[in-house]
């Protein structure tokens, strides 16, 4: 009898210790209390066909579990991007030799995006710090740039760089708007990401990051594809699968027309 009762007291005891260690513990009230992000798209796929100009991207999101005082004073932020696919990517720099300007030197970047869109509630620069955002790649400016193989003169990475980043932003297939997420309600947001005219094909993905006071919180993606139809899909299956046959075809095209301007304006 005396054993029960002292195992009782013990487990007693045991208990009345550990429930206010429980309702101390900060990590489960932050696990619970955690923000959360739901995204979707206007549509999963893109069609691009003869008469294609380009197109806008509709992304809805939600936030759930956010502090509606932080979210009144603006103290959350949003950033949504669409990554093209990613390929090897050369840059070449064109110098004059005996008058002649011929490709010298260039440098290869490891898989980067063959396209990039960016929308935000505000620039990038003030919604978290230069290491966050070179952390997770978010920016045209924090885009991991590698090169590969090796560096001949590490001084040139930086010119290599900027002028990567210059002609994806001349071809229209690198652009940001740092005004184009806004929320519709207290946790509802729409971003709007245009889509160039030459954007490729293949499986892009969309990413949604979510930001608390400067301080990244989560992010989620979903995946969109682009597709060729008609005319431009059998003449990219023709070059990739019959390039030989292919060749030909484009050479025989080819004197064809000039064979038929010269009889048309031929003069007599």
């Amino acid at each position: 009898m005396l054993k029960t009762l002292i195992a009782a007291a013990c487990f007693s005891f045991c208990l009345a210790s550990a429930l206010p260690a429980a309702a101390q513990n900060p990590l489960a009230t932050e696990i619970i209390g955690q923000e959360t992000l739901d995204i979707g798209t206007s549509t999963s796929e893109i069609a691009i066909t003869s008469d294609f100009s380009g197109a806008d991207l509709t992304i809805f999101g939600a936030l759930a579990n956010a502090d509606q005082l932080l979210l009144a004073i603006g103290q959350y932020d949003v950033v949504v991007t669409l990554e093209g696919p990613r390929d090897w990517t050369t840059v070449r720099r064109k110098e004059r030799l005996f008058g002649i300007w011929v490709n010298r030197t260039s440098m290869t970047f490891e898989q980067m995006p063959t396209s990039y869109s960016l929308a935000s509630t505000r620039p990038v620069s003030e919604i978290a710090a230069a290491g966050k955002l070179t952390q997770l790649g978010i920016g045209i400016e924090h885009l991991a740039l590698t090169p590969t193989g090796y560096l001949s003169n590490a001084a040139n990475l930086g010119e290599f760089r900027d002028a990567f980043r210059r002609l994806k932003q001349t071809a229209g297939l690198y652009q940001g708007d740092t005004n184009g997420v806004r929320f519709v309600s207290s946790s509802l947001f729409k971003a709007t990401l245009r889509l160039p005219a030459n954007i490729p094909d293949g499986v892009h993905m969309v990413h949604a990051y979510l930001f608390k006071s400067g301080e990244f919180i989560t992010e989620r993606e979903l995946p969109l594809r682009v597709i060729k139809t008609g005319l431009e899909d059998a003449i990219t299956q023709a070059a990739h699968q019959q390039p030989l046959f292919y060749g030909l075809f484009a050479v025989t095209l080819a004197l064809l027309t000039g064979w038929l301007a010269s009889l048309i304006f031929r003069k007599d």
